[in-house]
């Protein structure tokens, strides 16, 4: 037996021995290879040395990380875990493993890697560094930023921690903050491109575009196969509307990391913009079967369903549903919280408004005089700003409000806070699914009442919400049991300020051009093909007659031709065609001088658009649809006297448009006396409408203290 024993143990040294003349050249092989950025031929060396030696640590890490830096990361786990098993008591294989499995998005796996990395090495600051990446991945934002800090009090260099730091605190959105910890990656590593791609989010968000994009260009200058030097650029180019050459980035971050799903959110959006409905809503399918709760597609799908033709209120309301319950149900079952303002029914009450549009924007027209007219001694009102856009109009915003809120930079949390602290009665949302909406502070419900309205009017699906501001003819009362708010009619469910100063109002042009113009001043995504053909046979009606579109997407010469070629597919020539692009809003308002009729996109209507039109005294041709988008048009022309200029069909629309333009002398003479028939009706004076709103509030109010919502 001890023979025995004693032969094997002899056998196995000179095993060992012979293993480690061969293994150690191999490895030193593998190695020089693997730091001379000869991965191929690496890869080879360490794939041999393990055939001899399956136990190796160094080759069994290395190759690890080799294959994880190529972002192989399923091989990587596999080695990785492999020298763990070799070497429990390595803080880098563990925290070399944690790399591999973050990104497999296995980021609660990645963490408790870090976690056992430090448990062996506290000073351990990459490993700190990496814990914080996967928890921002978790969206644990704040636990993140804890990592990095405590990375960075180890190493105050590590540009790393910087830049993860920076990331994390643009998703908190204090990107003042984030640009400092940015700048300073970038002054440790110039080139450290995804410190750039970072820093073009936070530019972007701070409305400095030009910065944005110079970083954009260097991030993918360095790093043409980083997905994110190209999604972020595209985001740039979509806001600030060059949608074509959006999209084009869009592609090319896709062709790196087709499950992107922010790529493919960012594509639907630049597909929406340029009318291709059902595509966006293909790429918005596709980013929400990667990631369910992705707000931001959800929202933006919700949006895109206005332009779809035949869909219904109830598809609609649906699709308001999956955010609450993908999303919303999340942050209300963790912030539900009791109100104790004083349910005094008569006393003076505070309204919150919440909205990234108090700026130069079209909705701040439709909700600025409502806020100008409040009875002041029964409400004073409080303004949350939730964008970085500031200009003149907000500063009369500013002017307006009793106290103003910058919370452009605060999360949903803090601003929930603040409107705790305020003690605000009832709080208002003016955005709706649009763009920089803050449903999720609404659906923590930090006021006892909660109301919707105006900023896009169609209803938010939040249960927290208790009141959607609207009218008869835009959701009729046959469809009000689809809402998850009790829906409360004013005058119109939209109004609008008057025209600023100065303003002049021409006689009818086709007096003096001797044909009529058509009008188009909406979005162009607004354009339907079915409204397209509808106005080409309006232009075949009308001998002579000439459409005008006008539109800031249309200052793209590719979005310009892409629009005439729909148009001559209807047959359309490009001669009967004027495109104009963007202007000051003086100048905006001045075209409408050269138009005689006003089409209205269908499905979804215009809003701000139409009733500017009807301001100029031009008259506005609508077809009144099914869901709520495509009867906004139809509810201002009611609302405000002109129901003979709505119609039900396209046949209808054509008649009325072709018939009108026939009488040159009737346009004119109603074009003098539109502004008046306006301000006499309560849509559209200020002073009335703000009244209806002040009375609808003060009825939710005494409901409330008597005990109902």
């Amino acid at each position: 037996m001890g023979g025995s024993v004693g032969q094997r143990a002899f056998q196995n040294a000179r095993l060992q021995k012979r293993q480690k003349a061969e293994v150690l050249p191999l490895l030193g092989r593998a190695l020089e290879l693997h730091k001379k950025g000869l991965l191929s031929e690496a890869r080879g060396a360490y794939r041999q040395l393990l055939q001899i030696a399956p136990n190796q640590f160094i080759a069994l890490h290395m190759f690890g990380v080799l294959e994880s830096d190529a972002k192989n990361y399923q091989q990587a786990e596999i080695l990785l875990s492999r020298a763990v098993a070799v070497d429990p008591r390595s803080a880098e294989a563990h925290m070399s493993l944690g790399v591999a499995l973050n990104g497999l998005k296995r980021h609660d796996e990645a963490r408790e890697c870090y976690r056992k990395a430090l448990a062996l090495r506290p000073d351990y600051a990459l490993a700190l560094s990496n814990l914080g990446n996967a928890s921002a991945a978790l969206d644990l934002h704040q636990e993140a930023i804890e990592s990095y800090d405590r990375a960075l009090a180890i190493d105050g260099n590590l540009a790393e921690a910087h830049n993860g730091r920076g990331g994390a605190l643009c998703r908190l959105r204090n990107y003042d903050e984030a640009l400092a910890s940015l700048n300073r990656a970038l002054s440790i590593r110039p080139d450290y491109a995804a410190a750039l791609a970072n820093r073009a989010v936070a530019l972007r968000e701070l409305q400095r575009f030009d910065e944005a994009m110079a970083d954009c260009n260097r991030a993918i200058a360095l790093a043409p196969d980083d997905v994110n030097g190209w999604l972020w650029r595209a985001n740039v180019l979509l806001q600030t509307q060059q949608m074509a050459q959006a999209m084009a980035d869009c592609e090319r971050a896709l062709a790196i990391a087709p499950d992107s799903a922010q790529a493919h959110l960012v594509l639907g959006l630049c597909l929406a913009g340029l009318g291709r409905v059902d595509e966006a809503l293909v790429s918005f399918d596709r980013a929400l079967d990667i990631q369910p709760d992705l707000q931001s597609a959800i929202s933006s799908k919700i949006f895109t369903l206005d332009f779809v033709a035949d869909a219904s209120v109830e598809q609609h309301q649906q699709a308001r549903q999956v955010w609450w319950e993908r999303v919303g149900t999340k942050i209300a079952s963790e912030a539900a919280a009791p109100h104790d303002n004083s349910r005094d029914p008569d006393r003076r009450l505070v309204l919150g408004y919440v909205s990234s549009d108090f700026n130069a924007h079209s909705a701040a027209f439709i909700f600025k005089p409502v806020l100008q007219h409040h009875d002041r001694a029964q409400f004073e009102i409080v303004c949350y700003s939730c964008s970085s856009k500031v200009c003149t109009t907000t500063s009369e915003f500013q002017g307006i409000a009793d106290r103003w809120r910058d919370a452009s930079q605060w999360t949903d949390d803090r601003l929930a806070a603040q409107i705790r602290a305020d003690r605000v009665d009832i709080l208002v949302d003016l955005s709706g699914h649009t763009r920089g909406n803050r449903l999720g502070v609404f659906a923590r419900k930090p006021a006892p009442i909660q109301v919707h309205g105006w900023g896009h009017g169609t209803g938010t699906g939040l249960p927290t919400i208790d009141y959607l501001f609207s009218d008869p003819v835009a959701i009729p009362s046959a469809v009000r049991h689809l809402f998850a708010e009790t829906v409360v009619d004013l005058p119109c469910f939209v109004t609008l300020a008057p025209l600023p100063a100065g303003i002049v109002r021409a006689e009818a042009p086709a007096l003096s051009n001797g044909f009529v113009t058509f009008g188009v001043f909406n979005r162009i995504s607004k354009i339907s093909d079915e409204a397209a053909d509808v106005w080409s046979r309006i232009l075949e009606r009308v001998p002579g007659s000439r459409l005008l579109i006008k539109d800031v997407a249309l200052d793209d010469q590719l979005v310009r031709d892409k629009l005439l070629a729909r148009f001559a597919a209807h047959l359309v020539p490009a001669e009967r065609v004027d495109l104009l692009g963007a202007t000051l809003r003086s100048e905006h308002l001045a075209s409408f001088n050269r138009v005689d009729i006003a089409l209205d996109p269908f499905p979804q209507n215009g809003g701000v658009s139409t009733l500017e039109a009807l301001q100029m005294g031009v008259p506005v041709v609508a077809k009144l649809g099914s869901s709520l988008p495509s009867r906004a048009a139809g509810a201002i022309l009611t609302a405000l006297g002109m129901p003979d200029w709505v119609a039900d069909c396209d046949e209808a629309y054509v008649e009325i448009a072709a018939g009108c333009a026939a009488r040159i002398d009737d346009l004119d003479r109603l074009r003098r006396e539109l502004p008046g028939q306006i301000n006499a009706a309560a849509a559209g004076n200020p002073i009335s409408y703000a009244r209806a709103v002040d009375d609808a509030y003060r009825a939710m109010w005494i409901r409330y203290c008597s005990g109902g919502a």
